[in-house]
């Protein structure tokens, strides 16, 4: 079982799109687990039409609770919360829920323990089926952090069913940037698709995300998104490629297909045959090969 991640230096590249369409060419060679690892901004289902099977929820920290039976107001929870979370008063001290980061400072410095952490429902994980194969997703609730806690809970799972069913290939899209949940994604996979649009600022985010996979040595692909946009900043991302030897899985064209397909629900390739359909069918041959080898 191989793993393919498809990730980008930012946000808004087209990577969704991208690996919505590579959903549907795999799973009409192989058997396919998809595992939604933007957890901060789940999406891959709007375009898949899963149905939930199952709902989990996620705990993703403690928040501090003061038993007023045991508090003796003396002060020392107030003096070590660095979040100014400590609602002092004149029998009992209490706990600012929004304010607290649950660092149990609180919890450990307390003389007459009369504090317990509670652990926290921060979201929750699905597992889904979809036209294209089985799905894990997630929800991660508004405010709430831990999402690279969560994405680690959404591939384990995805991959364990990609390992009971024998599966040949796990699907992730992940999380835009460089951050934790952008490692969690990566761990563990074969080779990364790193999405990139000819802007301005395209070579820099390669470079960010690049600089992520390579630290923990998952080969990775260049994809070239809208690439006919801006010919030179494409020239300059292939450019900025060769002087690494990173390969180009392909260039994608700009194609107002794409928007159409996503409008109606569809990955491009299952929607039409396009300029766009046509390099994804050429960029997944790519990547299909250089997972085999």
């Amino acid at each position: 079982m191989k793993q393919l991640v498809i990730l980008s230096g930012k946000g808004g590249t087209g990577k969704t799109s991208i690996a919505a369409a590579l959903a549907h060419l795999a799973s009409s060679e192989m058997r396919l687990v998809l595992a939604d690892a933007d957890v901060d901004a789940a999406n891959l289902e709007l375009v898949l039409a899963p149905t939930r099977v199952e709902e989990h929820p996620f705990e993703g920290g403690s928040i501090a609770e003061i038993s007023p039976d045991k508090c003796v107001a003396c002060g020392v929870c107030e003096e070590v919360c660095r979040f100014d979370a400590i609602i002092p008063g004149d029998r009992f001290y209490q706990v600012d829920r929004l304010a607290c980061e649950g660092c149990a400072a609180c919890f450990y410095q307390c003389p007459e323990q009369a504090i317990q952490m509670i652990p926290q429902q921060a979201g929750e994980w699905y597992r889904s089926d979809t036209r294209f194969g089985p799905l894990f997703h997630a929800h991660l609730f508004a405010g709430q952090e831990n999402s690279g806690k969560l994405v680690t809970m959404v591939k384990q799972q995805a991959r364990l069913l990609a390992l009971d069913t024998g599966a040949d290939l796990l699907l992730v899209d992940g999380p835009p940037g460089i951050g934790c949940p952008v490692i969690s994604a990566s761990a563990g996979a074969d080779m990364a698709l790193l999405v990139a649009e000819p802007t301005i600022s395209g070579v820099h985010d390669l470079d960010r995300v690049l600089a992520t996979t390579d630290h923990f040595g998952v080969p990775a692909r260049v994809l070239i998104n809208k690439a006919d946009i801006n010919p030179a900043r494409a020239e300059e991302i292939e450019a900025f490629c060769r002087e690494r030897e990173i390969p180009i899985a392909g260039r994608v064209p700009y194609d107002t297909t794409v928007t159409k397909a996503m409008v109606n629900g569809q990955p491009i390739t299952a929607y039409a045959d396009g300029p766009a359909a046509e390099a994804l069918r050429r960029a997944w041959a790519h990547l299909r090969e250089a997972l085999r080898s």
